[in-house]
């Protein structure tokens, strides 16, 4: 398996990750009691030029198990934008490596956010075993919650 940044202009590589996207997403969208995740209202044009940084995790057959997506949305600051995994590939450390490259790829900032479904306890339990705390927490819709989370450099 290796992980390594995806070329949204090549027509194939953004396939697979908007069906990777979709499926990985629908099941937080379960999760969470809300429809609406904005990552299902992708079409793959929407995907392409969205203006983030996706690295994902292939396996040896160059099949997209796991992506994540970066944005530089605040000086001195890396918004982790989605982070998504095919759920026949839950739990075996694919986001974990994920993340581990988000750092090493953008290791001197000081400051680092990510925000999931306040319910979605396999996200929030990713991101505070990686150091990040929770700082706010919006109501995006009757009954669902979003829980934004910083880490801080120092």
């Amino acid at each position: 398996m290796k992980i390594q940044l995806l070329a949204l202009n090549d027509p194939e590589t953004a396939g697979q990750l908007w069906r990777l996207q979709h499926v990985a997403y629908r099941l937080e969208a379960e999760m969470i009691g809300f429809q609406e995740i904005p990552p299902l209202m992708d079409t793959i044009e929407s995907l392409q030029s969205c203006g983030e940084t996706f690295y994902g995790l292939l396996d040896n057959d160059e099949e997209l198990l796991g992506a994540v997506a970066v944005a530089e949305e605040e000086e001195n600051t890396l918004t982790i934008t989605r982070m998504m995994v095919h759920p026949e590939h839950f739990r075996k450390g694919i986001a974990a490596a994920l993340m581990r490259h988000v750092f090493e790829q953008y290791p001197d900032l000081p400051r680092y956010i990510v925000s999931t479904g306040t319910l979605n306890q396999p996200a929030v339990n990713l991101y505070t075993k990686f150091g990040f705390k929770p700082v706010e927490v919006t109501a995006i819709a009757p009954g669902v919650e979003l829980t934004t989370f910083h880490k801080n450099k120092h």
